[in-house]
């Protein structure tokens, strides 16, 4: 089979290759805590009712420290020095099935000091919220920070879907 394939015209090649490979969005998420890591910042974004965290795509050739540091920014008006911006444990979290890898960063801030802005439009409610009684959140947010010991899921394995209620 391998000397079929390399006899076969280069863009031919190339185009097979790429069907074949799967792809993945690449994106970043700000878990954003207090010093001593017993309150989270939250967001609530249109269009559900269910709580999130400061994340987004990010832009092609994008560093995700910085993609990081823009979406923070965009989505609360918190602005970060990349130095401040460490990377979480695990820092790569693959979700397979919808084909996208999130590149997460812890940030700690004083909820007392740090202001907090919200567009209303990108971003309608942003709230900090104790870590052993978090609000209703996003399943993709429940599953995210279950790899970090977080949320209604902590207890439960990652891989596994969470309930419909998430």
């Amino acid at each position: 089979m391998g000397t079929v394939f390399y006899r076969l015209p280069h863009p031919m090649r190339r185009r097979i290759v790429r069907i074949a490979t799967p792809t993945y969005t690449l994106g970043s998420v700000v878990l954003v805590m207090d010093e001593d890591r017993t309150r989270l910042l939250m967001l609530k974004q249109p269009p559900g009712k269910r709580w999130s965290l400061p994340a987004g795509l990010l832009n092609r050739r994008e560093q995700p420290v910085e993609g990081a540091r823009r979406e923070l920014a965009e989505e609360t008006g918190i602005e970060a020095d990349p130095a401040e911006l460490a990377p979480a444990r695990p820092n790569a979290v693959v979700h397979t099935n919808g084909r996208w890898v999130d590149n997460v960063f812890r940030l700690v801030r004083d909820p007392e000091t740090t202001e907090v802005i919200v567009d209303g439009h990108e971003v309608w409610d942003a709230g900090w919220h104790p870590v052993d009684a978090l609000p209703e959140m996003t399943r993709a947010t429940a599953k995210l920070l279950s790899h970090y010991g977080l949320g209604p899921l902590a207890e439960s394995d990652p891989s596994e879907e969470p309930p419909a209620s998430v």
